[in-house]
């Protein structure tokens, strides 16, 4: 079904190469996990498989990719998307339409079906994603999680032969994760091909048939997933990679002392009449690293933007042991590192990046910051050349880098692979004491290595 031969590619400008001399075989009807460190490979071996290496991604290449006969390497991408589904990582970057039911039948469209027809899949489509309730929406109005959800059922609408998805877990929670796997046990049953590129590894144990590890471009390892799962979690984290056991945090009560405290009222916010966050009040400890947890659409991007101070229409109010922080102050002391982390790239350099927001230069900071979080050889490389774990760490070294009283992160660890994922714990850990962490994530590994606090939030409040 698909076919890899010999192939090399170098992006336009990169240093050294994505692939060298790759060549590998997928079986139809095979579902096959690709993992490896974040810059390892993995995307650029999905972008083979779609065909936009190299008809959008420019660089030099040699070698060629084949699906199901077609020659993606030479096909324009119009022929190759009639064959092959796409999920990347970043939803925004697929979306064409402002609703969701318009996104879900833009591509039956592009194909030429008849009404009733492009209709029928896309109400197949959100039932087999159990999404019915997000039908008709906005698409700016979803969280990150709910945006993935409708692009996997906007391919899932297609019905291509080979499924491509890359880290699509990436801003999901643990139900999501959930509903998401069994659509593609359903996509596997139908005989369909699948090919995930993924560093969170548990929910793929009993899905996968096969696992290709990339390292430095090159295929590390092709294993069963049966003899994939006979790695101990000790060597799979020696290899750079997450466990493949599911990782539960226990629920801890905390009681917040009344001094050095930060005192949330009011926190109430709608969008076009529809409420979406009612915290009347919450305290939080200064200085602490909070985790923010709870399903997707629950509001927490929402209560991280209101405490930033930028919904311009949110009348609730923020103290500091006692003194009122008006928005303007919020802003000028918060800083917010965001889902999409390229909506806050702006440099031609990481070095330049990660200064950008820095009140005073300081060299000696700058370059532990980028030690720390593995940036350092990519300190002259442009910030939108790097694969999307690369980018997560330079947005997340510009934000300690700045020096904000209040930090906010948005699924900071989405695309870090565990070596990646365990530096940036240990670096928003040194922040303890010194400024006052809040991370919004999934991700129970981080929360175990750097958290000491968890607010949950469900339906747009505090539970």
């Amino acid at each position: 079904m698909i076919e890899i031969k010999k192939v090399s590619f170098q992006h336009e400008n990169a240093e050294k190469p994505s692939l060298k001399n790759v060549s590998l075989t997928i079986a139809e009807g095979e579902c096959v996990l690709l993992c490896g460190e974040s810059g390892s490979g993995k995307t650029t071996v999905t972008r083979l498989i779609n065909g936009l290496i190299p008809h959008f991604y420019e660089g030099k290449m040699e070698g060629c990719a084949m699906v199901n006969g077609l020659n993606v390497t030479e096909a324009e991408l119009y022929d190759t998307a009639r064959i092959v589904g796409s999920v990347f990582q970043n939803p925004r970057s697929q979306f064409f339409c402002v609703d969701t039911t318009s996104e879900l039948a833009f591509g039956c469209e592009n194909m030429g079906m008849l009404e009733d027809e492009i209709l029928s899949r896309v109400d197949e489509a959100a039932r087999e994603l159990n999404i019915e309730k997000l039908l008709g929406r906005s698409i700016f109005e979803l969280s990150g999680g709910e945006k993935q959800k409708i692009s996997c059922a906007s391919v899932s609408a297609l019905r291509p032969e080979v499924m491509v998805l890359d880290e699509p877990t990436s801003n999901l929670d643990v139900h999501a994760i959930e509903e998401l796997k069994q659509t593609l046990l359903g996509w596997k049953a139908e005989g369909k091909t699948i090919v995930i590129a993924e560093h969170r590894l548990s929910w793929l144990r009993d899905l996968c048939d096969r696992v290709i590890c990339m390292k430095d471009g090159q295929v590390a390892f092709d294993l069963s997933m049966q003899a994939f799962a006979q790695y101990s979690t000790e060597q799979l984290h020696q290899m750079g990679l997450r466990s493949l056991r599911d990782e539960k945090i226990a629920p801890v009560q905390n009681s917040v002392p009344e001094t050095e405290t930060m005192q949330l009222q009011n926190f109430c916010f709608s969008y076009d009449g529809t409420p979406v966050l009612n915290i009347p009040h919450l305290s939080l400890p200064l200085d602490g690293i909070i985790a923010l947890v709870g399903p997707n659409g629950a509001g927490k991007s929402t209560f991280s933007r209101c405490l930033c101070g930028l919904e311009k229409k949110f009348k609730g109010q923020v103290k500091i042991n006692g003194q009122l922080w008006k928005n303007k102050q919020l802003l000028k002391n918060c800083y917010m590192v965001m889902q999409d982390v390229n909506h806050q790239l702006f440099c031609e350099t990481v070095a330049d990046e990660v200064q950008l927001g820095m009140r005073s230069e300081n060299s000696s900071d700058v370059e532990r910051v980028l030690e720390m979080l593995d940036l350092s050889h990519l300190r002259e490389r442009h910030p939108m050349s790097l694969s999307g774990g690369q980018k997560q760490r330079v947005a997340i070294a510009s934000a300690i880098l700045a020096g904000k009283e209040i930090l906010i992160f948005d699924e900071p660890t989405s695309g870090l692979d565990f070596r990646h994922m365990e530096q940036t714990a240990a670096l928003l850990s040194s922040l303890k004491g010194n400024q006052t962490v809040l991370i919004v994530t999934h991700d129970p590994e981080l929360i175990q290595r750097c958290c000491d606090h968890i607010v949950c939030i469900e339906n747009g409040t505090v539970i």
